[in-house]
C-alpha cells in the first residue's frame, strides 16, 4: 500500500517544473551556464591556437616598456614608461574628450532644439538647414575636415589669433593661460565642496518649506550666492592663492600655459557638433511631447516664454528626452575611438595600435579596450539611469 501510494505522488522535480516561477528561474540558470561554457569554450580555443603559433595568453607585457611618445599626457608619462602607463594615459585622454564632448553637445543640442522651434522663421530654416547637413555626414569625414582646417587654414604661432594677449589659437592648437595654485588654494576647494553641501541642504529645505507653507525662496539665486559667495571669500581671506602662467611668443613657438593640441580640438569639436544635432532632435520631441495646455495655462497667469519653457516645459520635457539621451552620450563616447585618424592617442592608438603592433598581444590588448569601453558605457549608464529616476514623475 505504501508503494502504491508513493507511485502516484508527483515527482519532486515534476513538482519543480509545473511551478511557473521555479520554472523561470532553472530556464535562466540553464541560460547562464551554457553561455559560460561557450565562453570558456571559445577562450580555450584562442589559447590552444595562440600556442599553436608560439604565442602564450598573458597580461605581462603591461610590465614592459612602452618605448613611444604620446602626444597629450594628463599624466607623468615618458617613452620609458610601461605599456600600463600609456594605457592610463590613452584612457584619461578618452575619458577627457568623452567629458567635454558630452558637456558641448548637451549645450548645443539643447540650444539647436529650442531654436527649431522658434518662431523666428530664419533662425529655425538655418538651424534646421544645419541639422540635416551635419546628421547626413559621417563623423568621421567632420573629424578630418575640422582637423584639416585647424592645421592648414589657421595662422602658424607668430601669427595667431589671439584674445586679450593671453589665449592664442593657431595651427599648433588653442594657448590659454595656466593656472599655478598657491599652498592655500587647498582652502578653497574645501570651502567649494562645503558650499555644495549647503545648496543641496538648502534645495531640499526650501522645497519642503513651499510644499508645506506655500512659502517661495528664490533658490537659483540663493544657491549661485552660496556656490560663488563662500568658495571666494575663503579664497580671498586665504591671501589669493592663485597665480596665472601667461604664454609668451618664443622664437617659433608659443612658450607657457596650457596648449590644447590640433587633434584633440578637431575630435572634441567634431565630436561635440555631431552628436548635438541629434540631441536637438530628441530636445525637440521632447518639448513636443508637452500638452499645450501647459503653455496656455502658464500664459493665462502672465508668465513670459522663456519663463515658461525653462520652469514648466522642460521639466516636464527631461522624463522623454533623457532615455534617447542616455544612447546619444555612449554613441559620442564610442565614436572618439575614431581619434586615431587624426593621431590623437586616445585608448585606440596606445594599447589598442603602437602596443599591440610592438608586442604582438592582438587578443589580450583587445580584451583590454573592450573593457574599458564597456565601463565607460555602464558607468554614463548608470549615472543617467539615476537621473532618469530621479526626475520621474512621482504620483500621489
Amino acid at each position: 500500500m505504501i508503494e502504491a501510494r508513493d507511485a502516484g505522488e508527483p515527482n519532486v522535480l515534476l513538482r519543480l517544473w509545473r511551478n511557473k516561477d521555479t520554472r523561470s528561474v532553472i530556464l535562466q540558470i540553464l541560460t547562464v551556464a551554457l553561455l559560460f561554457a561557450f565562453l570558456a569554450y571559445i577562450v580555450n580555443n584562442a589559447i590552444l591556437n595562440l600556442a599553436a603559433l608560439g604565442k602564450t595568453f598573458s597580461f605581462d607585457f603591461l610590465g614592459m616598456s612602452a618605448s613611444y611618445d604620446i602626444n597629450q599626457r594628463l599624466i607623468e608619462y615618458t617613452s620609458q614608461s610601461t605599456h600600463f602607463r600609456a594605457m592610463l594615459v590613452g584612457l584619461l585622454n578618452t575619458a577627457l574628450v568623452a567629458f567635454f564632448g558630452v558637456i558641448t553637445a548637451t549645450i548645443l543640442g539643447f540650444l539647436f532644439g529650442i531654436i527649431r522651434l522658434s518662431n523666428n522663421w530664419i533662425a529655425s530654416r538655418m538651424v534646421y538647414c544645419l541639422i540635416e547637413i551635419v546628421r547626413n555626414v559621417p563623423v568621421l569625414l567632420h573629424i578630418l575636415l575640422i582637423h584639416g582646417i585647424i592645421v592648414h587654414v589657421l595662422p602658424s604661432p607668430r601669427k595667431a589669433l589671439d584674445i586679450g594677449d593671453s589665449i592664442f589659437l593657431s595651427n599648433r592648437g588653442l594657448t590659454t593661460p595656466d593656472p599655478v595654485f598657491g599652498d592655500g588654494f587647498s582652502y578653497t576647494v574645501i570651502a567649494f565642496f562645503i558650499a555644495i553641501g549647503a545648496v543641496i541642504y538648502f534645495r531640499k529645505w526650501a522645497k519642503k518649506v513651499r510644499e508645506t507653507t506655500g512659502k517661495i525662496y528664490p533658490v537659483f539665486l540663493i544657491s549661485t550666492g552660496i556656490l560663488i559667495g563662500l568658495p571666494l571669500f575663503v579664497f580671498f581671506l586665504s591671501g589669493s592663492p592663485l597665480a596665472w602662467e601667461i604664454p609668451k611668443l618664443g622664437r617659433f613657438n608659443l612658450k607657457g600655459g596650457i596648449t590644447m593640441i590640433p587633434e584633440f580640438l578637431a575630435l572634441w569639436l567634431a565630436l561635440s557638433l555631431y552628436t548635438s544635432v541629434f540631441i536637438a532632435e530628441i530636445v525637440r520631441a521632447g518639448i513636443l511631447a508637452v500638452s499645450k495646455g501647459q503653455w496656455e495655462a502658464s500664459q493665462a497667469v502672465g508668465i513670459k516664454r522663456s519663463r515658461i519653457l525653462h520652469l514648466v516645459v522642460i521639466p516636464q520635457a527631461l522624463r522623454v528626452i533623457v532615455p534617447p539621451l542616455t544612447s546619444q552620450y555612449l554613441n559620442l563616447t564610442k565614436n572618439s575611438s575614431l581619434a586615431i585618424a587624426i593621431g590623437y592617442m586616445d585608448i585606440v592608438a596606445t594599447i589598442g595600435g603602437i602596443t599591440m603592433m610592438q608586442t604582438g598581444k592582438e587578443m589580450e590588448t583587445m580584451i583590454l579596450v573592450m573593457a574599458i569601453y564597456l565601463s565607460f558605457s555602464l558607468l554614463i549608464s548608470a549615472f543617467m539611469n539615476w537621473y532618469n529616476k530621479r526626475i520621474k514623475l512621482v504620483e500621489r
